[in-house]
């Protein structure tokens, strides 16, 4: 794990190292996130490796705009409500992809779904946008272990197991936080799967 300081970010390296296949665990508004490139499967099949994480469990993925989520997930009335009440912020929401989008599986789930968020954490939301793809962004932390809010929590985590993260952004201790509210728009209503810090009315 090569650890650096959110102070010297060099954001082209971190997006070369992101398309070149790299893991990454980074700050998010909830817990820190650990993530790669969406589009790329290899990554995908590493970051389940790292949490030993169950196969037929997807990960939800960050996204610096609406715009961006527009162009890989189906779009109706009921979702822009929420977008525009609830983005960027702590709200994800899964939805139907559209066809022929570019998403490894893991990311898009077996029924054709993937859980996106509008990110409110800069460095996050500039990763994403300098990516120019969806940011993979499931909490930084082995399967069934609670999600870290400290550099040291995850080092710690991490420091004796086979398959490590590639790259550690040390963001300093975070604000303690609920992880996202999950929501899935089902029949003009909103469903909710995971209650977090969110409340969606």
């Amino acid at each position: 794990m090569k650890v650096i300081s959110s102070l010297d970010i060099d954001l082209d390296a971190l997006v070369l190292a992101l398309k070149d296949g790299k893991t990454i665990v980074y700050p998010t508004e909830t817990a820190y996130g650990l993530g790669c490139d969406a589009t790329n499967q290899n990554a995908v099949d590493r970051i389940f490796e790292i949490k030993r994480r169950q196969k037929d469990k997807p990960v939800l993925v960050v996204v610096p705009d609406e715009c961006m989520a527009r162009e890989y997930i189906e779009w109706n009335d009921k979702t822009e409500e929420l977008a525009q009440k609830y983005w960027p912020g702590p709200m994800t929401l899964v939805a139907h992809t559209k066809i022929g989008v570019n998403l490894a599986r893991g990311v898009m789930s077996s029924d054709g779904t993937a859980a996106f968020r509008v990110v409110d954490h800069p460095i996050a939301s500039a990763l994403a946008e300098k990516l120019g793809r969806p940011l993979v962004s499931t909490s930084a932390n082995l399967s069934s272990y609670a999600s870290p809010y400290s550099i040291e929590e995850v080092l710690e985590m991490f420091k004796n197991q086979e398959v490590q993260p590639d790259i550690v952004i040390d963001a300093g201790e975070l604000i303690s936080k609920n992880l996202s509210t999950v929501v899935k728009v089902v029949g003009g209503r909103v469903e909710v799967l995971r209650q977090g810090e969110l409340i969606v009315e």
